[in-house]
């Protein structure tokens, strides 16, 4: 599948990976902007301007915007993390065209004065609904006080205060600094003419301002340890978070970390599988590996009932502890990386797959990684590499979170949230 990159005068980044065997085409626009990248002040800002672009442009009411998407009978949707905002749409090739517009357009929206306090109270409510889910809410304490300052722990939605208080005019400033064209890459994949798509990007986005933006802090993060239990007593279950640094985006250790924590904590048979799911003493307990831009980490969760909790706890540290000292098997490398490629195969198979992928790559890299590149990636990794892992990035150095209704844990007193 050929690949193709192009910048515009104004630093728009278009890149795309054409495949003319496929039925749909792919298109995004990756904002490199997130909760990380706010002020205290601004804090949910991001989050709230991804739906602000909904809500109309001078060219189309947002009526007009979920109309015209529908018409093509695109598939389409954005989403904001930490460290990204994405706009993206899979339609069929022959209307290609119109959704480059309606997203180009709505990446210039109005915001309006009256679309923002009504979208404030949505976002408000949206809080709320988080608040009462326990999962969620979990992870977002947990976060928190596992980056300490660090900007990777800024809550993506904001609080009902920070969300409440912001205005207008610090949410235009924001997206003048954060959406210009320099910061965005336009990602495309599957079925459609490069030379065509060029075009179409450059008559929407040539205009679009460029300013001065970057990324304060991208330091490495590992945490700082400690133990924390926070205490919600409606909570049915406990959930408790060992949290630890790992590998940035960048790092050709992300292969070797993304084995590993396969190994470890996959859902469907794993050390952690093994040790706590399948005798039935917990709910769930996983380990992913998260790269990031700058910092990296690894996180290893559990559920379970409250009165089994400091046991499952002790059960995890054991189960890090063996991995930390002795690696992990043969075996059990083979079947992580089974595991992998057959997720990076499938997720190839679909134009929306590889357009985020190239795009992620790209954003965090500068970089194109084709599935074959990323195939021999993975499949090189062994266990001298998973050792070197573990020596840079100890898996049993952790900050320790429990959110529920116990009191205490392992002689740790409780903090009501």
């Amino acid at each position: 599948m050929p690949f193709h990159s192009h910048k515009l005068p104004n630093g728009l980044q278009l890149i795309g990976e054409t495949s003319p065997s496929a039925r749909s085409v792919a298109v995004g626009f990756f904002v490199r902007t997130g909760s990380r990248d706010e002020t205290p002040a601004e804090s949910g800002v991001s989050h709230f301007l991804e739906h602000m672009m909904f809500k109309g442009t001078p060219r189309r009411t947002a009526f007009d915007v979920n109309l015209d998407f529908d018409r093509i009978g695109a598939s389409y949707n954005a989403y904001t993390s930490e460290e990204n905002t994405v706009y993206y749409a899979a339609l069929l090739p022959e209307y290609l065209p119109r959704g480059v517009d309606i997203l180009a357009d709505i990446l210039r929206p109005s915001l309006r004065q009256e679309d923002f306090d009504t979208e404030k109270n949505v976002i408000l409510e949206e809080i709320d609904m988080y608040e009462d889910q326990p999962g969620s809410v979990a992870w977002d304490r947990a976060r928190r006080l596992f980056y300490e300052k660090h900007p990777l722990g800024n809550s993506v939605l904001g609080t009902k205060e920070s969300v409440g208080a912001l205005t207008r005019d610090q949410m235009q400033a924001y997206f003048r600094r954060r959406y210009a064209a320099n910061n965005i890459v336009v990602s495309a994949a599957g079925h459609f003419d490069w030379a065509e798509f060029v075009k179409l990007v450059t008559d929407a986005c040539s205009g679009w301002n460029t300013d001065v933006v970057g990324r304060e802090n991208r330091t490495e993060w590992g945490g700082t340890g400690g133990r924390h239990v926070l205490v919600r007593e409606k909570v049915q279950q406990e959930y408790v978070m060992f949290m630890g640094g790992g590998p940035p985006a960048h790092s050709k250790m992300r292969y070797a970390a993304d084995t590993l924590a396969l190994a470890v904590g996959d859902d469907s048979g794993s050390r952690l599988y093994w040790a706590l799911v399948d005798p039935g003493h917990a709910d769930s307990a996983d380990c992913s590996y998260v790269e990031n831009d700058g910092s990296g980490a690894v996180y290893v969760s559990l559920s379970c009932e409250p009165e089994n909790t400091e046991a499952n706890a002790d059960r995890v540290r054991k189960v890090l502890a063996e991995v930390q000292a002795g690696g992990i098997t043969e075996a059990e490398l083979q079947q992580a990386k089974s595991k992998i490629l057959s997720r990076v195969v499938r997720g190839s198979e679909r134009p929306m797959g590889r357009m985020q992928a190239i795009a992620a790559a790209w954003s965090y890299t500068g970089e194109y990684r084709d599935v074959d590149t990323e195939l021999a990636n993975f499949d090189a990794v062994t266990l001298a590499d998973v050792r070197a892992y573990l020596d840079a990035y100890p898996i049993d150095k952790s900050t320790v979170v429990a959110f529920g209704p116990l009191k205490s844990m392992n002689g740790v007193e409780g903090q009501t949230v």
